[in-house]
């Protein structure tokens, strides 16, 4: 390859590196005119939970001191039990604790100095509750029940010797089965998690004295008692067939969101 060829690749290479600006255009879409059903999520209800939740962490190894918690909540089931209003909800707090820790292999504590090393560590504080949605912003539809139906034909048979030629038996076939079965694919209500707050107090339980000489008032720990203050807004969702009614397709309805 000559040079003149490589040097026109590489400048092709560095023009397409480039970022540039591009125009775009507004389109506005096309909308049905008049009475359209729709099956959207339709919000039930929008609940604020407060959840107490109490429990003990161990840590590896001794703990100097806890640096910082870091929190994160996660549902794992959140379930509105139709036909009832009862609202089952189920997760747990995911913790990943930073705290220092002992380093006699840096330096032995003296009265005057602790070496100590930085680590972390992730624990899953679980939580459950059950509470009554005592007003519902839309009623939920109600789960169809499920039946099933038995039926029989008649049929007719001659009887056996001993009986009259002229009668027979009438009843149905012991070798054949008959049944309607009707099952219902019903919607099943889901909920969406708003926000969470928590207010926690973390005390040690085992907390003791370095060994040795050690600088006044340090200690450490591998036993932590929390109490845990949990506030939840979940909303409560059903998809729902509702009537939308448009009456006009006109640019001029978008708004200026500035």
């Amino acid at each position: 390859m000559s040079e003149e060829h490589k040097d026109r690749d590489k400048a092709e290479c560095q023009i397409s590196a480039q970022i540039c600006d591009c125009e775009s255009t507004i389109l506005h879409p096309h909308v049905n005119i008049g009475k359209i059903t729709a099956k959207v999520p339709v919000v039930l209800a929008e609940l604020s939970l407060q959840i107490n939740v109490s429990t003990v962490i161990t840590f590896p190894e001794p703990v100097l001191e806890i640096k910082d918690i870091k929190k994160t909540v996660k549902l794992t089931q959140c379930r509105l039990l139709l036909p009832t209003n009862q609202l089952f909800v189920k997760g747990f707090v995911r913790k990943n604790i930073q705290y220092a820790a002992p380093c006699p292999e840096i330096e032995m504590h003296t009265d005057k100095s602790v070496a100590s090393d930085i680590h972390s560590y992730t624990v899953d504080v679980p939580f459950q509750c059950v509470t009554e949605i005592k007003k519902f912003l839309t009623c939920p539809v109600m789960p169809e029940i499920n039946h099933r139906h038995e039926f029989d034909f008649l049929v007719s048979k001659p009887l056996p010797r001993g009986f009259s030629e002229k009668d027979e038996i009438q009843s149905k076939d012991l070798s054949q089965f008959h049944q309607q079965s009707v099952q219902h694919y019903n919607e099943l209500p889901f909920c969406e998690l708003i926000s969470s707050r928590i207010i926690e107090w973390d005390e040690a339980i085992d907390r003791r004295p370095l060994p040795n000489r050690s600088q006044i008032g340090e200690g450490m720990f591998s036993k932590v008692e929390e109490k845990m203050v949990l506030d939840l807004v979940i909303k409560v969702l059903q998809k729902q067939q509702i009537r939308v009614s448009s009456t006009t397709n006109d640019h001029e309805d978008c708004f200026d969101c500035e």
